[in-house]
């Protein structure tokens, strides 16, 4: 009787036993996200070719994933650029069309409600743990209080004043309390912004919870201050002089461009030594994509996590004989670099789909599971992702670019953060500066119509440095039907934005 007693015991507790690693094996697995991590990474001003100047990004990422060599930007300045991320839109129709008021800036953005829907409210409401770090929309927070956290962010890390562009000096707002950080080495904000997006990584694994991550850094944006540690790095660099630099004959270009004088050696100089800061500034950014992914590693969450690396605009330094600065319709400034590793992505690949920053809302509310909202223009990449991707002829044919006049610098109100002025900025007067203007890029051609009338159009193929416009000797046909695709983009809504 005892043997038998005291074998429904072990009987009871070898149950017991084994229901408790069950439920414990449940707990554990309905601790793990069961959908992707997303890692989104927005550098300001960064053109295509200084990723050659990134060790890790290129090791990290680009070896290990997709890179989109035809991806471009609707408008090439920063607010109209960041609203085209967070929506999905085009700026014609989010009405953000510059970085000041009345026609742009954090401000406009607010009053106009979109903070209600952004791809943070679509991925949160999804289940995420969404963070942003780093720089927000020009201007921000003017108008509100400092301490405002936009919808849809389970955490945030924004500077709110001081002069974060020099990543030292600037006060955070960090998660609705105030903190500020002055000129020490550990202050460098690109190093603070790492620091806490590790923190973010490590705490939402441990809590179970899919997470996204939108790290906007500063850099290399003027006045590109390099961490300490990276200051005397690239002495040797030499400033790159395409057969476009200082370009001799202009007679093909529109009036803003004929306008300009050549170079002088003065203004070549003080580029030289801005772009070796901008090599510099990137440094810690590449330190920071190394730790992240090292820390994904250690966490488990590496082979789980997808990693989007861009930037906001391209930059131009020199071509055309135009000083440093952005906004303009040429390659420089329109096409930047988008790479992107995660599960399921091939290693190493090149792609040349018509693609650009309209696209990564509706990418990451797909990988997401979360619903699309019917106003975004942009179409989701990841049937592009994956290891048979459609052909470019099946995909879009057309990416609209545009740009509108921006208000005199004087009007800026003292409250929020705004960026400082590009050298071209600087220089601008009524004669130079670039006129409003709506263009077409095919993979292809670009084809560009100012307000002023005039119009620019090169062959990219034969022409890629754009030193000769084809607008006036190429077939009326082309020109006719260039013209037509860019009239309907100019006013296109929606999925129509997106069709071939």
């Amino acid at each position: 009787m005892r043997s038998r007693h005291m074998l429904a015991v072990s009987f009871s507790i070898g149950l017991v036993v084994v229901l408790l690693m069950v439920i414990g094996a449940m707990r554990f697995s309905a601790a793990q996200p069961t959908k992707p991590n997303i890692i989104f990474i927005l550098t300001d001003d960064l053109d295509a070719d200084l990723i050659e100047f990134m060790p890790y990004l290129k090791s990290l990422v680009v070896e290990q994933g997709v890179t989109f060599a035809n991806f471009f930007v609707n408008v090439s300045l920063c607010c109209p650029s960041r609203v085209n991320i967070l929506r999905g839109q085009y700026a014609h129709n989010t009405q953000i069309l510059t970085n000041l008021l009345p026609t742009g800036g954090f401000q406009k953005f607010y009053a106009l409600g979109y903070e209600h829907s952004t791809v943070a409210t679509w991925l949160q409401g999804a289940g995420y743990r969404t963070c942003y770090l780093g720089k927000y929309l020009n201007g921000y927070p003017a108008g509100v209080s400092p301490t405002h956290v936009p919808s849809g962010w389970s955490e945030w890390y924004s500077p709110v004043a001081g002069n974060p562009y020099s990543n030292f000096n600037y006060v955070m707002n960090e998660n609705g309390k105030l903190v500020r950080y002055g000129n020490r080495a550990q202050d460098y904000l690109t190093d603070v912004v790492a620091r806490k997006s590790l923190d973010c990584i490590k705490r939402t694994t441990s809590d179970g919870k899919p997470f996204f991550l939108h790290i906007a850094l500063y850099v290399p944006h003027a006045p590109a201050t390099p961490a300490p540690r990276h200051a005397r790095l690239f002495s040797d660099a030499q400033l790159p002089r395409p057969p476009s630099f200082n370009e001799a004959d202009v007679s093909d270009k529109p009036s803003f461009i004929r306008n300009r004088p050549l170079l002088t050696d003065r203004q070549i100089a003080q580029m030289q030594d801005f772009y070796r800061k901008r090599l510099q500034s990137l440094q810690a950014v590449d330190e920071m994509l190394a730790s992240l992914i090292e820390t994904l590693r250690a966490v488990g969450q590496l082979e789980k996590t997808y990693i989007f690396f861009t930037s906001d605009n391209g930059f131009h330094m020199g071509e055309h004989r135009l000083n440093s600065g952005k906004q303009t319709a040429y390659e420089e400034d329109i096409r930047v670099m988008l790479v992107v590793r995660g599960p399921g992505v091939p290693a190493g690949r090149v792609l040349g789909h018509l693609t650009g920053n309209i696209d990564l809302a509706p990418t990451f509310a797909e990988l997401a599971d979360a619903p699309i909202p019917d106003f975004v223009d942009g179409r989701s990449l990841v049937p592009v992702l994956g290891s048979n991707p459609p052909t470019p002829d099946t995909w879009r044919q057309g990416f609209l670019i545009e740009h509108w006049h921006q208000q005199r610098r004087e009007a800026l109100h003292a409250e929020g953060v705004w960026e400082p002025p590009d050298p071209m900025e600087l220089e601008q007067t009524q004669q130079l500066a670039v006129p409003e203007f709506g263009a077409l890029r095919t993979t292809e051609y670009l084809y560009v119509e100012y307000v002023t009338g005039e119009r620019e159009l090169y062959d990219l193929k034969a022409d890629p440095y754009q030193l000769e416009s084809l607008h006036g000797t190429a077939a009326p046909a082309l020109i006719e039907s260039l013209s037509e695709q860019l009239a309907k983009l100019k006013t296109c809504a929606g999925a129509s934005c997106g069709e071939r």
